[in-house]
């Protein structure tokens, strides 16, 4: 059973944030081990914090949600560039912590710090209960939750315009695959409902403590404010689940259950110009979205 210590003191680091002497020593004085059921990977390598920053590309005034602080390496990192870092962490013992360490750090930044012990999934507006909107997303992310817990904060808080994430380098090439890739899939398509995707670098596994089994990657978003399409995110969202449950048969089979019937399948994409016999992994968001305006208008 892990018990709870307030640790002695903060061990020091280069520059005010955290190296890989300074994380180990903080975790053992807290007597934290990191957890698979969180996905918790520290980042050792100030380097890589700098990086990450430099790649959000991040304005003075900028309100930014950090997903899982843990031991505050990118908070340290952020805190210097932004207005505020709303941290949200589901782990108690480091929700206590963060705002020790950064105080110990970089004393003269504290008031840019507010911790919110929450689970990500679930967190809105309300739960925030913040004056501020938020207006970007940094974070280095458990590949478990990455995807679920990007689109539900774009859902979720429409003020967030700019996304720089950290992820498994496998779930990187598959948010930012295009139609015909065999990573495009569901991820690829959901995540340009809310902006432009690119990638934005590769991270070695040695960065992290403990070192995981794979490579990492960064994803830029950009939130793109497009005409009404004339259709609601789940109606969009609903086609591009059917469509890749069952990737390999052709759309007009695919879309089968959602619609009722092949027959009715057919109608609807014949309706919306897209042909039936090409496959999900070969459409674009905008096939998806003319897919279901058409829908809607059948049933109008």
């Amino acid at each position: 059973m892990v018990t709870e210590r307030e640790p002695e003191s903060v061990p020091e680091s280069e520059e005010g944030l955290l190296g890989a002497v300074a994380i180990r020593e903080l975790a053992t004085r807290l007597g934290i081990k990191p957890t698979k059921k969180w996905g918790q990977n520290f980042v050792i390598d100030p380097n890589t914090v700098r990086r990450i920053v430099a790649s959000a590309r991040l304005e003075p005034d900028e309100v930014v949600i950090e997903v899982g602080p843990g031991l505050g390496s990118l908070t340290l990192a952020l805190l210097p560039h932004v207005s505020q870092v709303l941290a949200v962490e589901i782990d108690g013992r480091l929700a206590r912590q963060l705002p020790k360490t950064v105080e110990a750090h970089a004393p003269g930044l504290i008031d840019r710090l507010t911790v919110v012990q929450h689970d990500a999934m679930t967190l809105t507006p309300e739960t925030l209960a913040i004056s501020v909107a938020p207006t970007a997303l940094v974070a280095n992310l458990p590949y478990n939750i990455s995807v679920p817990v990007v689109l539900h904060l774009l859902s979720a808080f429409p003020s967030i315009s700019t996304v720089l994430v950290m992820v498994q380098k496998e779930v990187a090439d598959r948010l930012v695959a295009g139609p015909g890739s065999r990573t495009y899939g569901v991820p690829s398509v959901k995540a340009r409902w809310f902006g432009d995707l690119e990638y934005a670098g590769n991270v070695g596994r040695s960065v992290f403590w403990p070192a995981p089994n794979v490579d990492s990657g960064l994803v830029r978003i950009t939130r793109a404010h497009r005409e009404d399409p004339g259709v609601t995110q789940r109606q969009v969202f609903s086609v591009i689940d059917a469509a890749f449950s069952q990737r390999r048969k052709m759309l007009r089979s695919a879309l089968a259950a959602l619609y009722g019937s092949t027959a009715q399948a057919q109608e609807v994409l014949v309706a919306a110009g897209v042909d039936p016999s090409v496959r999900g992994e070969q459409l674009s968001l905008d096939d998806f979205i003319s897919i279901a305006r058409a829908s809607s208008a059948r049933s109008a």
